[in-house]
């Protein structure tokens, strides 16, 4: 199974959700980061979303895929940001931002391996 046009699929829609919705991604922009938290939504999610491309062609989907997991890793002190600022939701809110946190390995994972293939 090819599961390169599903990760494609989910940068992109990342991407895109960074320019629909950016206050809820401008609120997880850990606060060390220069400059506004704005700046910051709207880079990643272009990034994310060139990357979703990338991973989608076949020509660059190595480079893409590759790209895709320092991404991943990249993104995790915003879903520790989230961790942090949401300890104080409710239990689905906290499971939903604690269980960002592992999720981000098994992303890795897969964006390896559509590199490798």
């Amino acid at each position: 199974m090819n599961t390169a046009r599903p990760l494609a699929a989910l940068l992109a829609t990342a991407g895109i959700g960074h320019a629909v919705s950016p206050v809820f991604f401008d609120a997880i922009v850990p606060r060390w980061l220069p400059g506004p938290a704005r700046f910051w939504t709207y880079a990643s999610g272009a990034v994310e979303a060139a990357v979703g491309v990338a991973v989608a062609v076949p020509r660059t989907r190595r480079l893409g895929a590759y790209a895709a997991a320092a991404l991943f890793v990249a993104m995790f002190p915003a879903n520790v940001q989230m961790a942090v600022d949401w300890s104080d939701r409710t239990p689905r809110e906290k499971a939903v931002a604690y269980g960002r946190l592992p999720l981000q390995v098994p992303l890795v994972l897969w964006a390896l391996r559509i590199a490798r293939r």
